[in-house]
């Protein structure tokens, strides 16, 4: 009884199937806190555009009242070059003079005297 003679029947060893589960992927955030992320995150985009438009705005209005008080100045002192020609030329002795040119003589009974406001 030889064992050489002997064919070895190769015995398949039958290891138990695994069922194959497929892996649940949790994730870090709930559907409901997702949301509210999401509406924060609008709500901050919200506010953060509104203020910066009202700070272009502010910065709008401030140019054109700085470009106003510039003409106003500049007004200021047309005004102001005016006042003191009408006051160079209202001088009495221009006024004598210029009737002495056109031929015209000092009336006492006629001179009235008007004093400034």
């Amino acid at each position: 009884m030889s064992n050489l003679a002997r064919k070895y029947q190769v015995q398949e060893v039958q290891q138990p199937k695994k069922s194959f589960k497929p892996k649940v992927k949790k994730s870090l955030f709930t559907k409901g806190e997702k949301f509210l992320y999401i509406v924060f995150a609008c709500i901050v985009f919200f506010f953060s555009t509104k203020i910066i438009s009202n700070q272009a705005h502010i910065y709008e209005v401030n140019k054109e009242i700085q470009q106003v008080e510039t003409t106003m100045t500049e007004q200021q002192k047309v005004t102001e070059d005016l006042k003191a020609q009408v006051n160079e030329l209202s001088e009495y002795s221009r006024v004598l003079e210029t009737a002495k040119k056109q031929g015209l003589k000092i009336n006492e009974n006629n001179v009235k005297v008007v004093q400034n406001k």
